[in-house]
């Protein structure tokens, strides 16, 4: 939780995000993540200074609970002095108690954002999802949390002025951003107006800059110019494909050429034959794809 300290932007940590995206469609499947094509709703995760600490913490909880699809699943919230926003206790359940922040003591409106994050980790714990590292396992954790639905509670939380600052997560608000415009493109959703943070709008429009640019790389349709003349270049010396280009060819058995790029979507790995205008269905999301090879 940055507090008051300086808040990192950008995409650091993007590679991790798209991992998790990919690996949160390799555990659920399609289909289960189309069950969650419904936010959060602001009115459910409302609190007011006048209600009662505890039992509006405990109201809140049980409805991410019911928003993640856990009904079994009971959280005990306390609070005390700490230097993170909050800390789950990950057993066997069906309780599990979580700590907050004593500054959510006073700043009730943010206490459903870091629930949020919490019980996205006992979702990813019943799921037995996880990363190799602490750090990893955190962007993980707050992907998913925007992917299905409750993570613009994250983003709005995030305020910074030339005095003062506060973000919680482990994403960039831009990386937030991108995972909820992720789940706009997807979803047909706009999840900006529920944000009541300024900083949080700027964070959002540059994360839908960056995550149309997924749909804008060759070999799909959607390339642009410069795009699509790298790509005819690297083409025609598929042995010599510059760095950090988003796709590959390789010959197949029978020495033809085949060009592998991510999907858009999930950014699971797609190859297709290079013999021009081809249509191409993702194997794990099922997004089709209209490609130029």
């Amino acid at each position: 939780m940055a507090n008051g300290g300086p808040v990192e932007h950008g995409f650091p940590h993007l590679d991790t995000v798209r991992d998790a995206v990919n690996a949160l469609y390799r555990r659920l499947s399609r289909d289960t993540v189309q069950t969650f094509s419904t936010s959060l709703a602001p009115a459910d995760v409302a609190f007011c200074d006048t209600d009662d600490l505890h039992l509006g913490a405990q109201r809140v909880a049980r409805e991410i609970v019911r928003h993640f699809r856990l009904p079994d699943a009971r959280l005990i919230v306390g609070f005390r002095e700490m230097s993170h926003a909050a800390n789950v206790e990950l057993a066997a359940g069906p309780e599990y108690f979580v700590e907050l922040n004593d500054r959510f003591r006073t700043h009730r409106r943010d206490i459903g954002a870091a629930l949020a994050h919490e019980v996205a980790h006992v979702y990813l714990h019943r799921l037995d999802l996880a990363f190799p590292t602490t750090a990893e396992n955190e962007i993980l954790t707050d992907t998913v949390t925007a992917y299905l639905g409750a993570g613009w509670l994250l983003l709005d939380a995030y305020r910074e002025d030339s005095v003062s600052s506060q973000k919680l997560g482990y994403l960039t608000p831009e990386e937030f951003g991108y995972v909820l415009a992720k789940r706009a493109l997807l979803f047909q959703e706009d999840p900006s107006v529920w944000f009541t943070s300024p900083q949080a709008y700027t964070a959002y429009a540059k994360g839908m800059a960056r995550a149309r640019r997924d749909e804008q790389q060759p070999p799909l349709t959607g390339a642009g110019w410069a795009g699509r003349r790298r790509y005819a270049h690297d083409r025609r010396h598929a042995s010599a494909v510059l760095p950090g280009a988003p796709y590959a060819f390789t010959p197949d058995p029978a020495g033809h050429l085949r060009v592998t790029f991510p999907c858009p979507t999930c950014h699971q790995r797609i190859r297709v034959p290079v013999r021009g205008r081809v249509r191409a269905r993702c194997g794990l999301c099922r997004t089709v794809l209209e490609c130029d090879t």
